[in-house]
């Protein structure tokens, strides 16, 4: 948990003394204790209250174990599939998934998008990244794609980014062996 409410509380302390800020000394005190608090039990909440949370649609998942095999079927490595709803309002889920190559990141993307077409006759919003290769993104409304270059998925680490989101379980049919920098089938 970070510091910050109580750094914060500790700085409008300083300020009380020395301005009181419109208040008596001794209410000033007690109103950035109150805020202090107040801070803190904010910094724990979920992004969504749970009286806000949509419930989950079965069509995003299986939208988004669809993308996990489509991108798997091109030897993506690394799929994840993370269930965002509950956390965030930007998509029900995110599947993140490695390319190791800028051509390889570019025929995931083509084969998730033929693949979405063909079987359930949806095409991405929005898509971005395909000219540099490196981090191609794909909006599916209920599901966002990343499909990432090695160094380009380890520096922005949206695992870790959200690290509180469910994993859903996903095997791929084949585990590329990348063993010595070479491909072993």
């Amino acid at each position: 948990m970070s510091d910050y409410p109580k750094a914060m509380a500790d700085v409008m302390a300083d300020e009380a003394t020395d301005k009181t800020m419109g208040l008596a000394p001794d209410r000033a005190d007690s109103d950035i204790d109150s805020m202090s608090e107040q801070m803190s039990e904010q910094s724990l909440r979920p992004v969504i209250d749970d009286e806000a949370r949509r419930p989950i649609d079965e069509k995003a998942k299986a939208l988004a174990l669809a993308i996990a095999e489509a991108a798997d079927d091109r030897k993506a490595g690394n799929i994840t599939i993370l269930q965002t709803g509950d956390i965030s309002y930007l998509a029900d889920y995110f599947v993140i998934a490695t390319g190791f190559s800028k051509v390889q990141v570019r025929a995931i993307a083509n084969s998730i998008e033929g693949t979405i077409q063909d079987q359930l006759g949806q095409l991405p919003i929005r898509v971005e990244g395909m000219s540099e290769g490196r981090w191609v993104l794909q909006d599916y409304g209920d599901v966002i794609v990343h499909i990432f270059m090695p160094d380009d998925r380890e520096f922005y680490d949206l695992e870790a980014f959200w690290g509180h989101a469910e994993r859903i379980a996903f095997t791929p049919s084949v585990a590329p062996d990348f063993s010595g920098g070479r491909f072993v089938s």
